[in-house]
C-alpha cells in the first residue's frame, strides 16, 4: 500500500462529496436534485390528496402541503445550495420549501 503524499497549506483539499466542486455540488447534481424535491412535492401532495373521508360527489380538496424533507440522497450541502440561489426556502426543522418563480 503506497501512503498518501502530504499535502501541504495551499494545496486545495480533496472533495469530500464524491468529487463535485468545494463550492457545493455541480449545476447538474443540483438539477438532478430540484427535480427529485420536485417529484417529492408532487406525490406527498397527491398521496395527502387521495386520503378517503371526501364524500364520492365532492370536488375533493386541494394539499395545503407546502414543505418538506428533502430526498435523504443527497447531501445537506445540495440543499443549502440550492437555497443559497434562491430556488429553495429553508423553513426550519428540516423542511425546505419550493420558491415561487
Amino acid at each position: 500500500m503506497i501512503p498518501d503524499p502530504p499535502q501541504s497549506e495551499d494545496s486545495p483539499a480533496p472533495a469530500q462529496n464524491g468529487g463535485a466542486p468545494a463550492d457545493g455540488s455541480s449545476s447538474e447534481e443540483l438539477r438532478k436534485a430540484m427535480k427529485a424535491f420536485k417529484k417529492r412535492l408532487k406525490l406527498t401532495r397527491l398521496d395527502a390528496e387521495s386520503t378517503l373521508g371526501h364524500g364520492p360527489m365532492s370536488s375533493g380538496r386541494r394539499s395545503e402541503i407546502i414543505s418538506i424533507v428533502p430526498p435523504q440522497q443527497y447531501p445537506k450541502a445540495v440543499w443549502d445550495e440550492l437555497v443559497r440561489r434562491g430556488r429553495l426556502k429553508y423553513v426550519g426543522q428540516g423542511l425546505y420549501e419550493l420558491v415561487e418563480e
